[in-house]
């Protein structure tokens, strides 16, 4: 035997030595890709169906209950029997017993006499608590006061105007000429262009800001809804609204026909246009005019500014020494209030 081997052994060295080295590069490649993925368990696949799976559907939301007002909740001079709850909030209502808001909440006036009767509603009220505030303490209590739906704080202020005596009554807000590009009744407005559920829908919102008034007037500041009031079928279907709750309506528009579905009436001049003062006094002195002709007259003053509010109460302290009465203005319209003479 030769000191080489023989070539048996050498060829299954060789073998060997090619099985090592291919194992060793397997090794090699798998620590190089790492470990495989691991299957998903049960959990992660219950996930993922989940994530795959729609949302269950949601039940219909269903209509709040409009259970009845607590009486702590109500406005101090609010008769809580003249009001009924509804999803917009408390709303004027006509009693049982037939007593109805225009009656409950109209200042009383003495029936007998008998002098030409004056009478006022200011507007422009509730957006501005100082002015509003200056405007309460200062006018005679037996003008009224339109206050806006608008104001989130108006509720003090107007019950500070119950307090003083003054008759208080809802700016409703109307389409007027002007719109869309000079006047915006806001978004509560009562527009020509809604249908007619929509409008009585935002009439009854615009109501339970404040269930206690006497009535409405059919303007928010200087905006007189002529637009709206000229479409016979809205309007008429607002007005029977406001008659169903007990409540009266003023027309702002000078010399517009009496309302055919309420009681109510329209003004006879608006007395701040334009607001300055020798205009503001020369308005008035056509309404005592009006007045005596007539035996009543109703002006409407748009915007409770300071020279309006200054020149009314220096006017109305002289008008009985020129023979008239400034009344309340629910008094031109003979409603009968329980346990007064009007």
């Amino acid at each position: 035997m030769g000191g080489g081997g023989s070539p048996g052994w050498r060829a299954l060295a060789g073998f060997w030595g090619v099985v090592l080295l291919a194992l060793a590069l397997t090794a090699a490649t798998l620590a190089w890709l790492g470990p495989p993925p691991p299957s998903p368990t049960p959990v992660a696949e219950a996930a993922s169906e989940a994530e795959a799976a729609p949302p269950p559907a949601q039940p219909a939301p269903q209509p709040v209950p409009t259970a009845s007002i607590p009486l702590g909740s109500l406005p101090p001079h609010v008769d809580p029997a003249l009001v009924e709850p509804s999803p917009h909030g408390p709303l004027p209502r006509i009693a049982p017993d037939g007593r109805a808001p225009m009656q409950a909440y109209a200042r009383s006036f003495d029936g007998g006499d008998r002098r030409p009767r004056v009478a006022l509603i200011i507007g422009g009220l509730g957006m501005n608590a100082s002015l509003t505030e200056q405007a309460i303490v200062a006018l005679p209590q037996d003008v009224a006061l339109a206050f806006s739906p608008y104001s989130r704080f108006v509720e003090p202020l107007i019950d500070r105007a119950r307090e003083r005596g003054f008759e208080t009554l809802l700016a409703l807000p109307m389409e007027s000429a002007g719109f869309p590009m000079l006047s915006d009744p806001g978004d509560r407005g009562l527009l020509t262009g809604l249908p007619l559920g929509e409008n009585l829908s935002r009439l009854e919102w615009l109501l339970a800001r404040y269930p206690g008034h006497a009535g409405v007037v059919g303007a928010l500041g200087p905006m007189r809804g002529e637009r709206f009031a000229a479409m016979a079928e809205p309007f008429g279907a607002v007005q029977a609204a406001l008659a169903g709750r007990g409540l009266l309506f003023f027309d702002a528009r000078p010399g517009a026909a009496a309302p055919t579905r309420v009681p109510g009436r329209s003004v006879d001049i608006v007395v701040d246009e334009p607001a300055t003062r020798p205009q503001i006094e020369a308005n008035l002195a056509a309404l005592e005019r009006l007045a005596r002709e007539r035996g009543a007259a109703l002006g409407y003053v748009g915007d409770a500014s300071p020279v309006a509010v200054q020149v009314i109460a220096s006017w109305a302290g002289g008008l009985e020494s020129r023979g008239l009465v400034l009344a309340p203005p629910s008094v031109l319209i003979r409603i009968p209030s329980p346990g007064a003479s009007r």
